[in-house]
């Protein structure tokens, strides 16, 4: 985790310099506000993967001598079946399909798209940890 998280902050600075440079010589507010975005989303991933390696620390995988059967700190709990991914997947088709077609196919879409990501973040809430 710890090589992601220098990995995507390696990348933030990155946009963040290059936006402050391009801003002040270039003066085109479609590529300031690309790159202001890409240091956004990147900097959003960066802390995410810092908070979890703090709360974790190093995961199995980012040790030499780990077994497959290592599970260090927390592990996610995910059900056998479900049909959430099918149902998130359909919405998101079928929203951006609309994009294309039309307004009425995008309400369709965000329709069948908000039942799949409710499941999927509240699908495990009688799960005890």
């Amino acid at each position: 985790m710890r090589t992601e998280a220098w990995l995507f902050t390696g990348t933030a600075v990155f946009f963040g310099v290059t936006g402050s440079l391009y801003a002040v010589f270039a003066q085109e507010p479609a590529g300031i506000a690309a790159l202001l975005v890409s240091f956004l989303m990147s900097g959003l991933i960066a802390v995410f993967l810092w908070r979890q390696y703090r709360r974790d620390g190093r995961r199995p995988e980012d040790r030499g001598g780990a077994e497959v059967r290592s599970v260090g700190g927390r592990s996610a709990f995910f059900p056998a079946r479900s049909y959430f991914p099918v149902v998130a997947a359909a919405g998101c088709a079928l929203t951006g399909l609309g994009v294309v077609e039309g307004l009425w196919l995008t309400l369709i879409g965000v329709g069948v798209l908000l039942p799949g990501v409710f499941g999927f973040v509240f699908q495990n809430l009688g799960h005890p940890e």
